[in-house]
């Protein structure tokens, strides 16, 4: 998934003071392979009250929110890497709230604005 925003300027700022002995982003104290984030994400669901919640979760969440801020299938296609819109359609989930407004913006397009 690309980068941007405030996540890529972390990711920069982090790269001027990364370990240049090591090829990862987030290295474990040797190093040589990556830091495991289990624990860290175990205890951040732990102090949330969040149980049953993978870190995979998470796809789901940004193809939700790509979809309720105007982002086409083909384009949430692109930024998850599917390679089907089949797919694409068992990850962006709707909320109803969004899906009332979308409702709302069709019946005023239709009708006109209703006293309310």
């Amino acid at each position: 998934m690309p980068l941007a925003g405030f996540a890529l300027q972390e990711i920069q700022r982090l790269a001027k003071i990364r370990r240049i002995d090591s090829p990862y982003v987030f290295p474990g104290r040797n190093g040589i392979s990556p830091v495991n984030l289990w624990e860290a994400w175990r205890y951040a669901r732990q102090r949330a009250g969040i149980k049953d919640f993978r870190f995979h979760n998470l796809r789901h969440s940004a193809a939700s929110y790509l979809a309720m801020n105007g982002a086409s299938l083909a384009e949430i296609a692109e930024v998850l890497g599917h390679k089907t819109l089949a797919m694409v359609k068992r990850y962006a989930h709707l909320s109803e709230q969004h899906t009332a407004r979308v409702v709302e913006r069709m019946n005023t397009a239709i009708f006109g604005k209703v006293a309310g």
